[in-house]
This record gives structure tokens, C-alpha cells and sequence, in this order.
């Protein structure tokens, strides 16, 4: 259970960290006839606007209620995580009650660190919750640092969103909130650590985003294929291994913006630190 759990939150934080920094920067390498470009190139112009502002204007808001549904998939199997607390936007802390395959965990993220206690549930020294590190998880995973539980620096990349990046996709609705959904295909080697992210996730991402009236993100949306690294264990022992595929689909939900968030670490005392355990399976969520 500890090794099933804790593998699973923290892949659903830290995909929802990746996400933020993923969303910075868009290409888009389709062509448009001279005719639609100068029919499209406005609106274009217009929905790029948005997208690179919609950072800003959500961190702006300090803090939020958030929702989070995390499906992964990888050699056949399929692991689920749905998450609902609140979230600090501008460094990441958050409090989330997950519930992953039926089973529901307390998670915290602090400072970058990621905080889990299963009810009922004993480390093998007898404490009541683990932690991993994401920034170090994200880095021995080889998908780079930049940006982990940190979504206020996501808006420097958003810096780097091209015109042919970013579609209008029409108006709906989101938790009541009338929104402006708008599809952008992310690249990849644009993004801090783009030549080895590329490897990990290939050229472009794509991803959707719903913007309320004020510009502020309400709901997003990514869809990754990531390659995770062969495990220590293998390599150390030399046998032949390829890289496993992990599909990941991210969608995670903002409401109620402004709402109190007070998130503490749980006392030392009480965790164990298990970030070094979780690489060395692969990353591959299990039951």
C-alpha cells in the first residue's frame, strides 16, 4: 500500500506542477491558407493575449479552492486519482484529500514537498505519513525542475506562447462560470530544459485551457506520453530494459478564489522520507 499510494500522489502533483510549467510556451506546426490567416490572425492575436495573461490574473488571486483528476495509464494498467482541497497560488503549497482506487489519502505539498498519510496506515518504522521531494523526484525522473509546485512562475514561460500556438475552441461552462475554452499545442524544446524534457515527452503537448470572464484560469487541461527512465535496478545489473511509456491525463479545476488556505508540514517525527524509493520502479503507479 505505501509504495502503491505514495507513487500515486506524488504523480499526481507532480503532473499538476509539470502541467503549470508545460503551459508557458506553445507552437503550433500546422499552416494556415493566406485566406484563413487573415481572417484568423486577429482572434489568434486576441487568444494568445489571454493565455499569456491568464497566469498572472489567476496567481493574482492568491489562493483557491481546487479539484484534480489524474488518470494514468502504463503496461495495461490504469490508476486513477481524484483530489479535492485548496491551493496557495502563489508558491503551491495545497491541502487535498486524494482518493486514489477507492482509498482515500490526507496530502499535503509544502515547499515543494510532497506529504501523504493513508488512514490506518504504518510506514515499515511505524509512522503515519511519508514525503518525497519533488523537485529531487523530478530531476532523478530526468523531467527537470523548473516550475515544480511553484504555478506563479509558470507565467514567465507564458512569455513564450506563439499566435499559431493557441485556437478558440467556444464558450462553456465550468463550475457555473461562464468560460472561453482555448486549445494550445505546447513545445516542448521552448521550455527550460526543453532538450531533454523532449526526449521524456516528445515535440508538443497538447493542452486546453477554460478562462472565466476576469481571464483567470477555471479549468485545465493536458494530455502527456511520457517515457519514463529505465529503473536503477536494471541498469545496475545490466539487463536490457526500454524506456516505459506513461500516459498521463491531467485536469484540474480553480473556484472560489480568495478562499482561506493555512497549510503546515506534519511534525518530522511523524514521516519518512521515501523519495529515493520511488524511482527505482520506474515511476509505473501500481494497486
Amino acid at each position: 500500500m505505501r509504495n502503491a499510494w505514495t507513487k500515486s500522489g506524488a504523480l499526481m502533483v507532480a503532473t499538476a506542477a509539470l502541467g503549470g510549467v508545460l503551459a508557458g510556451c506553445g507552437s503550433d506546426d500546422g499552416s494556415d491558407t493566406p485566406g484563413r490567416a487573415g481572417r484568423s490572425g486577429a482572434a489568434r492575436e486576441q487568444g494568445t493575449a489571454a493565455v499569456r495573461a491568464a497566469y498572472d490574473r489567476t496567481a493574482q488571486a492568491d489562493t483557491a479552492k481546487l479539484t484534480v483528476r489524474v488518470r494514468a495509464m502504463a503496461d495495461g494498467q490504469t490508476a486513477v486519482s481524484d483530489g479535492r482541497g485548496v491551493v496557495d497560488l502563489k508558491d503551491g503549497d495545497s491541502a487535498l484529500t486524494v482518493t486514489a482506487q477507492g482509498r482515500p489519502v490526507e496530502q499535503r505539498v509544502v515547499d515543494q514537498i510532497l506529504y501523504q498519510k493513508v488512514p490506518g496506515a504504518r510506514t515499515p518504522a511505524g509512522k503515519p505519513w511519508v514525503r518525497v521531494d519533488l523537485k529531487r523526484l523530478a530531476s532523478q525522473q530526468g523531467l527537470g525542475t523548473h516550475g515544480i509546485g511553484d504555478p506563479a512562475r509558470s507565467a514567465a514561460f507564458a512569455k513564450a506562447v506563439t499566435d499559431r500556438g493557441v485556437s478558440k475552441a467556444g464558450r462553456e461552462t465550468v463550475g457555473g462560470v461562464a468560460t472561453t475554452r482555448y486549445r494550445v499545442n505546447v513545445d516542448v524544446a521552448a521550455l527550460p530544459d526543453g532538450a531533454h524534457l523532449r526526449g521524456q515527452l516528445g515535440p508538443t503537448v497538447p493542452m486546453q485551457l477554460w478562462l472565466d470572464d476576469d481571464g483567470r484560469i477555471r479549468r485545465q487541461q493536458i494530455e502527456t506520453a511520457v517515457r519514463t527512465p529505465i529503473p536503477a535496478s536494471a541498469a545496475a545489473s545490466g539487463q536490457s530494459a526500454a524506456p516505459q511509456q506513461l500516459r498521463i491525463d491531467t485536469v484540474l479545476e480553480y473556484s472560489d478564489f480568495g478562499t482561506d488556505v493555512d497549510v503546515e508540514a506534519p511534525p518530522a517525527a511523524q514521516v519518512t522520507d521515501l523519495t529515493d524509493r520511488a524511482p527505482q520502479d520506474g515511476g509505473t503507479p501500481r494497486g
